[in-house]
This record gives C-alpha cells, sequence and structure tokens, in this order.
C-alpha cells in the first residue's frame, strides 16, 4: 500500500470517528437538557423540627426526676437496714435477758 492510500484511509476513518464522536456528544447533550427539563418534585422540603432546645429541657427533667427517685428510694432503703437492725439488737437483748432469768 503506497503512502498516499494509507493517508486517504486515515483521513476516512478520521471523518468516521469524528461523526461518531459529534453523534454521541449530541446524544449527550440531549439527556443533559431533558435531565434539567424534568419536572421532579414540586413541592418544597419539610421543614426540620427545631425542637431540639426542648427536647433536651424534656431529657433534663426526666432525667433529675428518675435520679431523685433513684435517690429517695436509697435513703428508704438505708432507713430500713438501721430500723431492722434495731429491732435485731433489742430483740437480741429480750432473749438474753429471758434466758438469765430462767
Amino acid at each position: 500500500m503506497s503512502d498516499l492510500n494509507k493517508a486517504s484511509q486515515d483521513a476516512v476513518d478520521a471523518a468516521v470517528n469524528s461523526e461518531q464522536v459529534a453523534l454521541i456528544l449530541a446524544v449527550l447533550q440531549a439527556q443533559q437538557v431533558a435531565q434539567q427539563q424534568a419536572p421532579g418534585c414540586q413541592h418544597p422540603p419539610a421543614p426540620r423540627d427545631a425542637g431540639g432546645v426542648a427536647k433536651w429541657l424534656a431529657i433534663g427533667v426526666g432525667g433529675s426526676a428518675l435520679l431523685l427517685a433513684v435517690a429517695v428510694s436509697a435513703i428508704a432503703v438505708a432507713i430500713s437496714a438501721v430500723a431492722l437492725t434495731v429491732c435485731v439488737l433489742v430483740l437480741r437483748s429480750v432473749w438474753q435477758d429471758v434466758r438469765r432469768k430462767d
């Protein structure tokens, strides 16, 4: 094959490639235009809940109430333990007095 034939074949191939690239670009542009013109979602987005401060305030109050309940329960258990100890000591003393008189 002569250089002239090879050059003409390369020119024809380049022209075909140019046509294919132009066709691909046209398709991509048409897709981009179609995406931009698509109606999509028309309503505005839902507003975010702005109750962050109230939520954390409620959590703080609820947590404080829970901790107070736990503290009062602990105090009640401690008072019960002291009362039981005093009762056992008094009963032991009475029992020892009863055994000595026998």
